[in-house]
């Protein structure tokens, strides 16, 4: 799928010539000899800002892993290690929609029975006729996180979120819209997996992700054991004065107006309502809360706060890429995987700034030319991203730790899918190309 419509804007030729000279040898793990141009364009463009953070990449093709790497820094004072968790914001919605449609392969719910089925406290307000597949593709009407909760550090209380949740009033009759649903999508299929399987989201998560697949990092909510594991952002130092005050031409430029980003430009062009991308989006408060926080990496927000390695990442889409089959287990049945994998609708949704042809908790592939008609992931807020094509049998994923941020995702993600695809097509048909 080709990218959207984006013009960016290189800030000055040395930055272009650092990815284009840089070394494509820095970076550390396991490469299959026919993807090795995939792993030398990932150290080109991590190389010039190793400093600032660090990356992993993993992909699977055909069963098999074929790159596992990584390179930079965890920490400022730590390297980025082959165990090394990320928080990946929004990518975690598709390992939470891939533990859903196994608990329907199960047969503990299915995609069109009203959630009061399962929930009857969530049969309020509106939300009778709500379905796990109104969820899953983002036509609950249920995406306003802004007026559910007062203060942002709320988002941290499992137990009193679900009942924000039971409490909540859809924005639009479900079914008859779509906006994505942000922040709220952890509660809702979480909420709902717990009740119609009567067991605790982080049990079900252990038994039908982590151990039959045995990942090797895969939280909603971290363990305190493995909080030092997590990778967090590296903030820039700002150079001071003697007597402990910013230069100054460093507090002119903190004075300067703030510029749209690429996002809030998209947004501004797109026609749409930003009061709903900032309900959706912006909870109260949240100048007060940080996901990297102890308290936020521990705490159980699955639409934004998933920790992963991109080896486990990839390992989901793996088999996914395999139609829900891994190895001697049928994780996912044939026609669960038919419904899940088919596109709900093309409309563009409420919130985001292009189309982004939703499935049942997943959306189209974008790369830089390579078409995935049959492609599908989620790419997260900070640029890291897993997806899959079932047609090729491959699946990517890029976790870091930079100080990114975009909504429709990073050029490095682009770029990493596009020479994957090209990589692939090598084998399958003896010609990379680029379309």
């Amino acid at each position: 799928m080709n990218p959207p419509e984006i013009t960016m804007k290189v800030k000055d030729m040395s930055g272009l010539t650092d990815i284009i000279f840089a070394d494509k040898q820095q970076y550390s793990g396991f490469v299959d000899p026919n993807f090795i141009d995939l792993a030398q364009q990932f150290s080109r463009l991590q190389a010039a800002r190793n400093g600032q953070g660090g990356a992993a990449l993993a992909v699977y093709f055909q069963g098999q892993l074929v790159v596992d790497i990584f390179t930079g820094k965890k920490s400022q004072t730590e390297a980025w290690a082959e165990d090394t968790l990320s928080i990946c914001y929004s990518t975690g919605k598709g390992v939470l929609a891939t533990l859903a449609h196994i608990l329907v392969s199960q047969g503990f719910l299915n995609y069109d029975t009203p959630v009061m089925q399962y929930w009857p406290e969530f049969a309020q307000n509106g939300k009778e006729n709500v379905t796990l597949r109104h969820i899953l593709s983002h036509q609950s009407g249920l995406f306003d996180i802004r007026h559910l909760i007062t203060t942002a550090a709320e988002m941290a209380d499992w137990p009193h979120m679900l009942q924000r949740i039971e409490q909540a009033r859809p924005r639009f009759v479900p079914g008859q819209d779509m906006a994505y649903q942000a922040l709220t999508f952890g509660w809702l299929v979480g909420g709902l997996l717990e009740k119609a399987t009567q067991r605790p989201l982080k049990d079900l998560m252990q038994a039908y992700l982590v151990d039959t697949l045995a990942l090797d990092g895969a939280f909603f909510g971290v363990p305190r054991t493995a909080l030092e594991r997590v990778a967090k952002p590296i903030r820039k130092t700002v150079p001071t004065t003697a007597a402990g005050a910013q230069p100054e031409a460093a507090t002119a430029q903190a004075r300067k107006k703030h510029k749209a980003t690429i996002p809030e430009k998209l947004l501004e062009l797109s026609g749409q309502n930003p009061q709903d991308f900032l309900d959706a989006m912006i909870p109260k408060g949240m100048r007060d809360f940080s996901f990297f926080s102890d308290v936020g990496l521990q705490a159980m927000i699955p639409a934004v706060n998933g920790a992963f390695t991109a080896r486990s990442l990839a390992k989901v889409y793996a088999m996914l890429a395999n139609q829900g089959r891994w190895q001697d287990q049928q994780l996912i049945r044939p026609e669960v995987f038919a419904e899940l994998s088919q596109i709900q609708s093309y409309k563009r949704d409420r919130i985001m700034p292009i189309p982004m042809k939703w499935r049942l908790g997943y959306h189209r592939v974008i790369t830089l030319g390579k078409r995935v008609k049959h492609g599908f992931g989620h790419l997260g807020y900070n640029g890291s991203g897993a997806w899959c094509d079932p047609q090729r049998g491959l699946s990517i994923a890029y976790t870091h730790n930079f100080a990114d941020a975009s909504i429709t995702g990073d050029y490095r993600l682009w770029g990493l899918s596009q020479e994957a695809l090209r990589c692939s097509d090598a084998i399958l048909t003896g010609h990379k190309g680029w379309f």
